[in-house]
């Protein structure tokens, strides 16, 4: 028997083989959260994408903490404390959705959530992360300003010390759930430094107006939070943490998951164009057998499958406890890019039909304008990967 007729046959939608890297835990972590997007989600994102809204937000969240998709990478309080690996191949799965229901997942557990459950009171926890954990409870997280977002040290928001009590003032601004969120972390300058808070939604002062007129991320809720003489307890504030390293630290595990789910979207992209162009005709014959089409799709699976790959490694490494916060800045840089780019070509392939909400290419590839910013822009990534190869920092 030669050795060729040994290999496994070659699967187009995993061509090099990264299933096999896969545990059968892992997998079906896969499987369930992708059989819960094309159920539940993929029928309707584009009307929900369409009319600018998500009118089912309190449903779906209930339906992923039934799922164990909120908070999964943590432990205890009802959280799934599945791996790194499988928190990301969920958040593949729900970007290949829509941007905004990953990003739903996202600000939930790997910025809320993970915010109380890494430097919240044995208090804090229990009175908040089971029932976010359940999707019962809803959160958000506070910390970008309308006049400082790349630059968190600047915020303005300040909290002041009035007896035992705390008093916040100010503004954030694109906070995703904010307007839907039973406890929002916020963050702010206080004279011992920067500090979190958990703050109740309906303590008198707060409120979170949605903000509309978005092209992108149009299946998800985006607001601002306006504090204004919010008076809280002293148990609000978030004990074990002070300073930037709070925050930071947060958004290092949710660029993590974004590393997974702008793959999700990509994937998304490129089965549409894989789809499209064989089913499509010109000139007599199917346009997937044309020499540009296919240079271009051939191009987009490279691209796809090393970003999927390379989430794989970091996962792996989050998962030993050697995950460094550069790597994650290589990794959103890198894979938000590409998937951008997968679109758009994506969008070539389907010619006119690609603006058409009827495919899910313009969906996604507005969608991943947003998620390029959020999270560190790419000038951000570009200066910490800088500033890790040269020891010269050029953010001053």
């Amino acid at each position: 028997m030669s050795v060729a007729s040994k290999l496994p046959p070659f699967d187009p939608s995993d061509p090099l083989g990264i299933d096999d890297l896969l545990e059968p835990e892992d997998l079906a972590v896969r499987d369930t959260v992708r059989r819960w997007a094309a159920e539940r989600v993929l029928p309707r994102v584009a009307e929900w994408y369409e009319a600018g809204e998500l009118p089912e937000i309190r449903e779906l969240a209930r339906e992923l903490g039934a799922i164990g998709a909120l908070g999964m990478s943590l432990g205890g309080y009802g959280c799934a404390g599945a791996s790194a690996v499988q928190y990301g191949l969920a958040c593949l799965e729900l970007e290949a959705a829509d941007s905004g229901i990953r990003s739903l997942v996202s600000v939930q557990g790997s910025l809320a959530m993970y915010a109380i459950h890494r430097f919240g009171s044995e208090e804090q926890k229990q009175a908040w992360l089971p029932r976010m954990a359940a999707g019962e409870v809803i959160g958000c997280f506070g910390l970008t300003e309308p006049d400082h977002g790349s630059d968190p040290a600047s915020m303005r928001t300040y909290a002041r010390k009035d007896g035992t009590d705390w008093v916040l003032n100010g503004r954030k601004m694109w906070i995703t759930n904010g307007s839907v969120a039973g406890v929002a972390v916020v963050w702010a300058r206080t004279d011992e430094g920067v500090r979190g808070f958990a703050v109740p939604a309906g303590t008198p002062g707060f409120s979170a107006p949605e903000i509309k007129h978005k092209w992108s991320l149009r299946a998800s809720v985006t607001s601002e939070l306006v504090l204004d003489d919010v008076r809280l307890p002293a148990d609000a504030v978030l004990p074990e943490v002070s300073g930037l390293r709070g925050p930071l630290s947060c958004l290092s595990h949710a660029r993590y998951g974004i590393v997974w789910g702008a793959m999700g979207a990509a994937r998304a992209c490129f089965e549409a164009a894989v789809d499209y162009a064989k089913n499509r005709e010109q000139f007599g014959r199917p346009i997937g057998g044309f020499q540009l089409t296919q240079a271009k799709l051939a191009d987009m699976a490279v691209e796809l499958h090393k970003g999927i790959l390379l989430a794989h490694h970091l996962g792996r490494r989050m998962d030993a406890g050697r995950l460094r916060p550069e790597q994650v800045s290589f990794g959103k840089l890198n894979n938000v890019r590409e998937a951008i780019d997968i679109c758009r070509t994506a969008r070539t392939i389907l010619g006119a039909n690609g603006i058409s909400l009827e495919y899910p290419v313009m969906r996604h590839a507005t969608n991943l304008e947003s998620v390029l910013t959020y999270e560190g822009t790419v000038e951000m990534h570009q200066l910490v990967l800088g500033k890790a190869l040269t020891g010269l920092d050029a953010f001053r």
